[in-house]
């Protein structure tokens, strides 16, 4: 089983995969070509993806059952122990901030004036 994901790509990208694959959504394709026509798919899709994004999703024989490959992905599949997980970038890093001082005003707070002398 082999499934193709494209997000932002040209028209007839999608065009040329449905002649092997078939596109379930748009820009999801599935299909069981053999494993040469599956590696000539990704190079076409590597090649003329232009400013989109491509994943390829196919079993093979390990551990989990299938492997992924992607191309212009901010998520990359890394192998951890022999299982291949998603790597995905922070996308909002913390600012160096420094931490502001906290002021304490003297006396005693709203809450406990209420709770000493009733609520008044």
């Amino acid at each position: 089983m082999t499934v193709i994901v494209l997000t932002n790509c040209p028209a007839g990208l999608r065009g040329f995969l449905t002649r092997w694959l078939l596109e379930i959504s748009a820009g999801v394709f599935v299909g069981n070509p053999s494993a040469r026509i599956r590696d000539a798919l990704w190079h076409e899709v590597q090649q003329y993806a232009g400013q989109g994004r491509a994943l390829l999703a196919h079993t093979t024989n390990n551990e989990q059952g299938f492997t992924f490959r992607t191309h212009d992905h901010a998520w990359h599949p890394v192998d951890h122990d022999g299982i291949t997980l998603i790597h995905r970038p922070d996308m909002n890093p913390p600012s160096p901030q420094e931490p502001q001082p906290t002021t304490v005003r003297p006396g005693w707070s709203k809450a406990a004036k209420r709770r000493r002398f009733g609520r008044a």
